[in-house]
């Protein structure tokens, strides 16, 4: 038995060993901005939201914190108007009859209030069920754990649901601008022999109502993602001991966040190549695509493209990743820029 165990364990050793010799490469965390996904709406920057039907979960409040709260660059990306304000002028238009607002008076509501969009739905589901089972525990039944008692624990798991219908509604042109459906469900589950709670239906139907606050504004919003790309660490040409080197030092940069240092050593090294070593025109490229300069990436990784005799994985899903991260920032720019 110890024998197995030993070799177990001395397995296990060799595996994380492995795993951290395949994991050493170098990578550098690229920043992406993305455009939003519904185009019509991303134009769209002065926005109300109207009360919701059978809003029993605050829903209407969370979409309209949430829309106020998104930035981008550290610029509030939509001005909202206030629920108060939006409240009283139904209140004084006599717009609202039992809690409920007909679409057709939101254009003129819209227009009174100086917002292009209106944000409007309903709440057509909250629900929380509970359901009781037993499981089986074991425990020792001598000192020495020599026999076992297995008994049994009451547990409850519990679930709680909403779904809604959320609409956006251009105030100029009277039509949706986005209309979506959404349908949530959480579970949680208590025994009574672990100290985990259960939360109240109404803390769980407030956190499932700030998801789909959350899900809705990220599809009218351009955002930034993260990729981590790696980079060439080894040769590729017969470089003298200098240019290993600079090779060595600016990606030793690049791991300590100094891209502008590393920028520098790079473009050293690939004019010391005659512009002939795809690993220097790589590394480079990637620094520059970390620094926002997509046409010198893509200049850059086409020049390590062209140099490459054998397929590099790094650099042929460059050269394919970096006009679709163009065109995506040109998308999103043009959308911010609205």
């Amino acid at each position: 038995m110890s024998t197995k165990i030993w070799s177990a364990a001395r397995a296990g050793l060799l595996v994380a060993s492995a795993s951290a010799m395949v994991g050493c490469a170098t990578n550098v965390k690229l920043k992406v901005l993305e455009p939003a996904q519904i185009d019509r709406a991303a134009q769209t920057k002065q926005i109300a939201v109207s009360p919701f039907e059978q809003d029993t979960v605050g829903l209407a409040g969370k979409i309209e914190a949430t829309l106020a709260k998104q930035k981008l660059d550290g610029q509030y990306y939509f001005t909202t108007v206030s629920r108060n304000e939006v409240d009283q002028l139904l209140k004084e238009q006599r717009f609202q009859y039992s809690g409920v607002v007909d679409e057709a008076k939101l254009v003129e509501a819209g227009e009174l209030l100086g917002a292009q969009a209106f944000v409007t739905g309903e709440v057509t589901s909250a629900s929380a069920r509970d359901d009781r089972h037993y499981e089986e525990r074991m425990q020792c039944a001598d000192k020495k754990c020599n026999e076992f008692r297995v008994y049994k624990v009451l547990c409850e798991i519990r679930t709680i649901s909403m779904g809604a219908n959320i609409k956006m509604i251009d105030v100029a042109k009277g039509d949706i601008i986005h209309a979506d459906t959404y349908m949530k469900s959480r579970r949680w589950k208590h025994c009574r022999d672990d100290s985990r709670s259960l939360p109240s239906k109404s803390a769980g139907l407030e956190l499932l109502a700030s998801e789909v606050a959350t899900d809705f504004v990220y599809k009218l919003t351009p955002h930034y993602t993260h990729m981590t790309v790696s980079l060439l660490e080894d040769p590729d040409i017969d470089y003298t001991a200098e240019q290993k080197k600079t090779l060595s030092l600016a990606i030793e940069y690049i791991e300590a966040g100094r891209l502008d240092k590393a920028e520098r050593l790079l473009g050293t090294l690939l004019d010391s190549t005659g512009n002939r070593s795809y690993v220097a025109a790589y590394d480079l490229g990637v620094v520059k695509e970390a620094q926002g300069d997509l046409v010198e990436a893509k200049r850059l990784y086409h020049l390590a493209d062209d140099l490459q005799l054998e397929p590099v994985d790094e650099i042929n899903e460059a050269v394919m990743r970096i006009d679709h991260v163009m065109a995506n920032r040109e998308k999103a720019l043009s959308q911010i820029s609205q």
